[in-house]
């Protein structure tokens, strides 16, 4: 049986590996040793997984040696795929795990890539890599595939079995290969796309036309703010016929939907196609946490709150709820805005690493904020404590006048004095 080695542990790899590791040799490879031995100790800061999710893979072990994925022959590559700080792909963890499984590759091998590119990438960006590393001939003396990840962190229904997993090869025989490979643990099967590129132009767009979708739900909230028209209520009522789809307005960030559409845009201008509708959206998107943060100071002015030296809290700085990953949120927009008004400004989120906050971001987290303590409270983040908490309790935290502000609307419609 062939043994697989993961490239890259984190919130793609780690699920992935465990469940291969439950009936094949699995060696899970990361650079960063911190992580491997936490996961030795059977801790997951991702909260991707468990102990018991560990455990129940047996043929699974963790290592920081490329020397120990040598005796692979399948290796699949999970690293992320970020873009710069001109909103171009930044191809260096992609490019460096190619280098790495170069190095051990061996005839007859096969490398599938998960991570999310434009289309092209994996044969023109990373084959050569593989081909210079080993020495190998591509499609003669290794292979590869390319089967794009389908992870939603946090999201403890769909899973990754439960989820239709695309697949790819180089060759007929080799895309059989691959898809044979994946149906061993997709309870919800697979789709098998007729090239590489194919699959990759299928995973860059499932996430290009959602962020296309929350751009014109967003555009359509500054216009009925405009209007003085509940948004919520709008889209409750239009959700009424069959065909109107869900989606709502907010902030959008995240390692998938606000980065992948800048891989598309990226290849399209490459060809020389200037993509309108796509980077339109972007830009909305972009532009959320400085309207939050703009509409904020209004309600505080209409209370006759003084703006400079405001005291702020907002509650959440993760990407999403229920989630721990501080990957490109747009919090910190919100959060940036307000600071830039002579505002102070609090973050609380019990599900974020502090040490990450404070390295990526420059936020120092409170770890629990006082009450009565804030001229204005921003729910930024739906996760589970906070609604638990329920109005009153978040009430408590402004002073005696205050503003309340509800992006994720999931607070009762008269409950806040701002929402999306």
């Amino acid at each position: 049986m062939d043994k697989i080695g993961i490239i890259g542990l984190g919130y793609v790899g780690l699920p992935l590996a465990v469940e291969f590791g439950k009936s094949r040799p699995v060696v899970g490879f990361d650079i960063d040793r911190d992580r491997i031995s936490a996961l030795g100790r059977g801790e997951d800061s991702t909260r991707e997984t468990d102990g018991e999710d560990l455990a129940a893979a047996q043929h699974l072990c963790f290592t920081d040696d490329v020397e120990r994925l040598r005796d692979c022959s399948i290796y699949i590559v999970t690293v992320p795929t970020p873009i710069d700080e001109h909103r171009r792909p930044d191809l260096t963890p992609l490019i460096k795990a190619s280098e790495t499984v170069g190095s051990v590759l061996s005839e007859g091998d096969i490398v599938i890539y998960e991570s999310t590119v434009y289309p092209g990438a994996t044969e023109e960006d990373c084959v050569p890599v593989l081909e210079r590393a080993s020495g190998l001939e591509f499609n003669r003396h290794f292979y590869c595939g390319y089967s794009p990840e389908r992870i939603n962190p946090g999201d403890k229904t769909h899973r990754l079995p439960t989820i239709v997993k695309v697949t790819s090869g180089s060759t007929p025989e080799i895309a059989e290969r691959v898809d044979a490979l994946y149906r061993e643990i997709i309870t919800a099967g697979t789709f098998k796309a007729e090239s590489i590129k194919v699959a990759e132009a299928a995973k860059v767009i499932e996430n290009t036309q959602r962020d296309l979708n929350i751009a014109l739900v967003n555009e359509l909230a500054i216009i009925f703010g405009r209007l003085d028209i509940d948004t919520t209520a709008v889209l409750e009522a239009a959700g009424t016929k069959w065909n109107f789809l869900p989606f709502r307005p907010g902030l959008v960030g995240g390692h998938c939907i606000g980065v992948d559409p800048y891989y598309l845009t990226h290849k399209a201008e490459a060809v020389g196609y200037h993509p309108d509708v796509i980077l339109a959206g972007r830009r909305i998107n972009d532009g959320m946490g400085n309207y939050v943060a703009q509409q904020l100071v209004k309600q505080l002015i209409k209370k006759s709150i003084q703006i400079n030296g405001a005291k702020v809290l907002v509650m959440g700085l993760a990407f999403k709820e229920n989630c721990p990953d501080l990957r490109n949120t747009r919090v910190v927009d919100v959060v940036g805005e307000l600071t830039s008004f002579g505002m102070q400004v609090d973050v609380f989120d019990p599900q974020a690493d502090p040490d990450e906050a404070a390295e990526a971001y420059g936020i120092a987290l409170v770890e629990q904020p006082s009450d009565n303590a804030y001229d204005a409270v921003v729910l930024a983040v739906a996760h589970e404590e906070f609604l638990a908490m329920g109005v009153r309790r978040i009430r408590a935290l402004g002073r005696p006048t205050h503003v309340l502000c509800d992006l994720k609307a999931v607070l009762p419609v008269d409950a806040s004095d701002l929402r999306l």
